[in-house]
């Protein structure tokens, strides 16, 4: 098992904003274009509760939020990763693969946000969709990520996350609460104050 105190990297960031509430169902919002690799199916991201896009951010308050999600692999480093170990404090998950552009623009936020809320309980973890070990190694250094990822090329993983991803919408970076539950998705790249400020959300949430 992966020791949830052993990850802890500061660099620079406006993202739109939309919060999403359900009465029963989420609003939807009009489709922009896909992050890196491209997904077009709005109609069945927005059943999702999500529409694909750059840079697009949504946020669920706590009464709106699905069932926590469960999410396990092995990271490239041989450590077991079970998401509902960390229940309690809030779990940030990227999907990336290193030869993804956004991805790379994104890392510095990454690594900035590892520093600054790591020590202050915030789980991260790296869900890596098509590298072996030697090219997401390379990714890690360069950028200064230090937290650990889970190599996920059959897709399992983004899978069991319950249509809160899709396998073609990369970068997406999840945010959930101290329960396990989506609190935010940014899909395409995250810049740093918007990690700042939905981190600072569900940190207030659980205080």
């Amino acid at each position: 098992m992966v020791s949830p105190a052993a990850w802890s990297g500061t660099r620079p960031g406006p993202n739109r904003r939309t919060t999403l509430r359900r009465g029963g169902s989420l609003l939807a919002l009009a489709p922009l274009l896909a992050a890196c690799s491209g997904s077009s199916d709005a109609a069945s991201e927005a059943n999702a509760g999500y529409v694909s896009g750059d840079g697009v951010v949504v946020e669920i308050p706590p009464e709106g939020r699905a069932d926590p999600l469960e999410i396990r692999g092995t990271t490239y480093d041989g450590d077991d990763f079970d998401s509902t170990a960390l229940r309690g404090a809030p779990l940030l998950i990227n999907v990336w693969y290193a030869s993804c552009p956004p991805c790379r623009v994104e890392a510095p936020a990454l690594d900035a946000a590892h520093s600054e809320y790591g020590p202050r309980g915030v789980e991260f973890i790296g869900v890596n969709t098509r590298d072996e070990a030697g090219p997401a190694a390379a990714f890690e250094e360069t950028f200064d990520i230090i937290y650990p990822s889970i190599p996920d090329p059959d897709g399992a993983v983004i899978a069991s996350m319950d249509g809160s991803v899709s396998p073609n919408a990369v970068p997406t970076t999840l945010i959930l609460d101290a329960e396990g539950r989506v609190a935010a998705r940014i899909t395409g790249a995250a810049d740093q104050s918007t990690l700042e400020s939905l981190l600072e959300t569900v940190l207030e949430e659980g205080a």
